[in-house]
């Protein structure tokens, strides 16, 4: 996690400009993307937080990396170990395919935002608390449930974009605004109105020893 450039997308799921109505780069995120990766140090100290996870998960690699336990009917979350108030941000998340199952989410949440639920759901963005982008069903939810969350991207046809292994979150905290790249696309503001909160990276999962 941290200061990345965008990643390469798979060939077989191309996010296309024509397809998306909103890409317009948050004010500075070129800029962010072109500087140097972050040495390893600082990309530690902004990684998951062991102390701050469900006790079904296991953050590794000094941040780097988290294993979700196979323990049936429970979703489980981790939250990262700096929240953002001011500025841009941008990090990676490397989540395979194969290892997503039915509630993949991808987000930031608050200090107070739950990381454990006792049935399998979108657990990022249940509450007032956080706000995730389902990366399997393309689903955004914010105190949403079921069908009332909507799609992201919005495409015109209605397609659903297949989410590459690599995808890019993007906080701008300025503007108040969370958005996602895929494949070296900006997809657009997923999320509005973030301004005056502290938000910290955050997932949450349900296929057992996903990573």
């Amino acid at each position: 996690m941290g200061q990345t450039a965008l990643a390469g997308g798979s060939p077989r799921t191309p996010a296309s400009r024509a397809l998306y109505s909103d890409l317009s780069y948050p004010q500075g995120l070129e800029e962010l993307l072109s500087a140097p990766l972050p040495d390893l140090g600082t990309q530690r100290r902004h990684g998951w937080n062991p102390k701050d996870c469900s006790e079904n998960i296991e953050v590794t690699e000094g941040g780097l990396c988290f294993e979700r336990r196979p323990v049936a009917q429970s979703t489980d979350g981790v939250r990262g170990k700096r929240g953002y108030s001011r500025g841009l941000h941008a990090w990676e998340i490397s989540w395979p395919l194969e290892q997503r199952g039915t509630h993949a989410v991808v987000g930031v949440a608050t200090a107070l935002a739950p990381l454990q639920a006792d049935h399998y759901a979108a657990l990022l963005g249940s509450n007032g608390e956080s706000w995730g982008w389902d990366i399997g069903r393309g689903k955004l939810y914010h105190q949403t449930k079921g069908a009332e969350a909507p799609q992201y991207p919005a495409a015109p046809q209605g397609e659903l974009l297949e989410v590459p292994e690599r995808l890019l979150v993007v906080l701008d905290m300025e503007e108040g605004t969370l958005g996602y790249a895929v494949g070296g696309t900006y997809l657009g503001p997923a999320f509005r109105g973030l301004k005056g909160r502290t938000l910290y990276p955050a997932v949450s999962a349900v296929w057992g020893q996903c990573q």
